[in-house]
């Protein structure tokens, strides 16, 4: 054997004789890698892995990517400036406090007052919010200071959920399945037969609803926080799509934006078991700040800030204290304005596309960006989530597979296919010209098929 092979092949000639010592040794040496489990990927990490393996990745030509979770973030016509330099005083070198720099945290009460709790006694403050360093810490923390109880969650709903409703184990996890049939629609009488039936402490969900972009709000959501109050079960409110919703018309200027949140109806702040989470990352478009925030009851900060200590550590300083004028009522305003008027054509024109091609909808998106699409009218190489995905990706277009939004923590639900397999999440969060170009490749690829 030549060196150049001995080098290409360093165990080729070393192995003990069979049946040495040291060959008996190696067949029980431990396995390194007994210690870790392997961690399965969200599902945006997913299709952006597969991508890259055909090319796709950060300016690449070409590819239209409806699989992305965030927004454009570029200037839209209306919108307050986009933050582009930040200054870092003396004190931002240091740690931030876990909880968050005390005027964010004020600036994020003093936001909610103003736009939900106008004229009602119980109002928020500095210490019924904890800041946090991305929407998935905030929740991490929460799910940290949950009580060992059981905690539902709904099907289909955000893929992250699954490792973080399975890695603290402190609390069982319990599925609640909404009916694609009926436009996954969920009453307050649903709400309060779940809690009873099922004994739930507290319930974690997006609201609007990633991926299906079903959105809860008026008297309804007032009664699943008066439902949360009477019934003591803890309400876990992801509103990150809070600022997204599509149920008023774009060209009425005189209409408030739509923002949707509990804490609207919230009673008590420090009694009702209300938390909320939102951030910068969707509704304000600066997904790069990864600045976030929990907004509840004192106690829930309390532990929350407490967890944040051995998890995360707090969020970055500097990120903070830029934050704090976007919290300014009249840019949040403007900024929804903005956001309401340049996304309502792109939910338009991507929901209308995909119709035209076959995809049907159990429910057009009410919030979000997302369209979730149901493939069981389209040729049947394409029916199937991963398949249509995977021939998207030949023609460089991006999406979801629906199967990763059937949250399953701890694969407790085994040796069943997905329930939403034949669904796909597309994002409208592109500009329109991309969304424009990816459904005519669709279109195409859908044509080619039949």
């Amino acid at each position: 054997m030549t060196r150049e092979n001995t080098l290409s092949h360093p165990s080729a000639d070393v192995q003990p004789p069979r049946g040495s010592a040291a060959a008996r040794d190696d067949a029980h040496a431990p396995d390194p890698g007994a210690a870790f489990r392997k961690v399965p990927r969200t599902g945006v990490i997913y299709v952006s892995v597969e991508a890259q393996k055909r090319g796709f990745g950060f300016g690449a030509e070409g590819w239209c990517n409806l699989g992305q979770g965030q927004p454009d973030t570029g200037d839209l016509p209306g919108a307050p400036a986009r933050v582009r330099h930040i200054d870092i005083e003396q004190a931002d070198l240091d740690y931030a406090p876990v909880p968050g720099l005390w005027e964010l945290r004020e600036a994020v009460a003093g936001l909610y007052n103003r736009l939900f709790r106008r004229g009602m006694p119980s109002q928020y403050s500095a210490e019924n919010v904890a800041i946090c360093g991305g929407g998935r810490v905030a929740i991490m923390r929460t799910c940290a200071a949950v009580a060992p109880v059981h905690l539902g969650h709904f099907l289909p709903d955000y893929t992250a959920y699954e490792e973080l409703l399975d890695v603290f184990r402190r609390f069982q996890p319990i599925p609640i399945l909404l009916d694609p049939d009926k436009g996954y629609a969920f009453s307050t009488e649903d709400l309060r037969r779940e809690i009873n039936g099922r004994g739930l402490g507290a319930i974690l969900m997006s609201n609007p609803c990633n991926p299906t972009g079903k959105a809860i709000a008026g008297d309804q959501l007032a009664a699943f926080v008066g439902a949360a109050r009477g019934l003591g079960c803890a309400l876990l409110l992801d509103e990150f799509y809070s600022h997204y919703v599509w149920s008023q018309d774009p060209e009425d200027e005189d209409a408030d934006p739509p923002i949707v949140s509990a804490a609207q109806y919230v009673e008590d702040v420090n009694r009702d078991p209300v938390v909320v989470f939102d951030g910068l990352t969707k509704n304000w478009r600066y997904p790069g700040f990864r600045v976030s925030w929990i907004v509840g009851p004192k106690h829930v900060i309390e532990s929350a800030a407490s967890a944040g200590s051995f998890l995360d550590g707090g969020g970055s300083a500097p990120m903070q204290r830029a934050a704090i004028p976007l919290l300014d009522t009249d840019h949040t305003l403007a900024e929804t304005r903005a956001i309401r008027a340049a996304f309502q054509p792109k939910r338009d024109l991507l929901v209308r596309k995909l119709r035209e091609i076959g995809v049907r909808f159990d429910l057009e998106p009410e919030g979000t960006f997302y369209a979730w699409g149901n493939l069981k009218d389209l040729p049947p190489s394409l029916r199937h989530g991963e398949d249509f995905f995977q021939a998207a990706l030949d023609r460089k277009v991006i999406c979801v597979p629906g199967h990763f939004f059937d949250v399953n923590p701890g694969k407790r639900r085994m040796g069943r296919p997905s329930r939403f397999r034949h669904h796909v999440r597309f994002s409208f969060g592109p500009s329109i010209e991309v969304l424009d170009e990816a459904t005519d490749r669709l279109a195409e690829m859908v044509r080619s098929a039949r």
